[in-house]
């Protein structure tokens, strides 16, 4: 059973599908429209929904705003060994936004380091 489920509003849901899939480890659950997916990896679900995909995260506002690609929603993945997946990532055409560190990147106790980045499909 899947325990965490985020929305990410994309573009295009083939690209995204083939950039999370590919790349990243994610199982493609459900693809029933052009503008609606459902993807699993381990516990977390990702549902990417476009813009004016019909009812769902795709949908207007009341007020008649369309959601947009790129909001705040975050999430993080573990990997065996960052660099290795950052150069696959970049290789593959990925778009990376600065690395930040402070509160949510550190060294663990079990010195895995981590930091927070974004990475978009090409």
């Amino acid at each position: 059973m899947t325990s965490v489920s985020v929305r990410y509003i994309v573009s295009e849901v083939d690209a995204a599908i083939g950039f999370y899939c590919g790349l990243l480890g994610f199982d493609e659950v459900m693809h029933p429209s052009p503008t609606f997916a459902m993807l699993r990896r381990g516990e977390l679900r990702m549902v990417l929904s476009a813009p004016g995909g019909g009812s769902g995260g795709g949908q207007a506002m009341p007020d008649g705003t369309a959601p947009t690609p790129g909001g705040r929603n975050r999430f993080q993945l573990e990997v065996a060994d960052l660099a290795e997946t950052v150069a696959e990532l970049r290789a593959s055409g990925a778009h990376f936004g600065p690395a930040h560190r402070g509160p949510g990147s550190a060294v663990r106790r079990d010195g895995v380091k981590s930091a927070s980045t974004q990475a978009q499909p090409a």
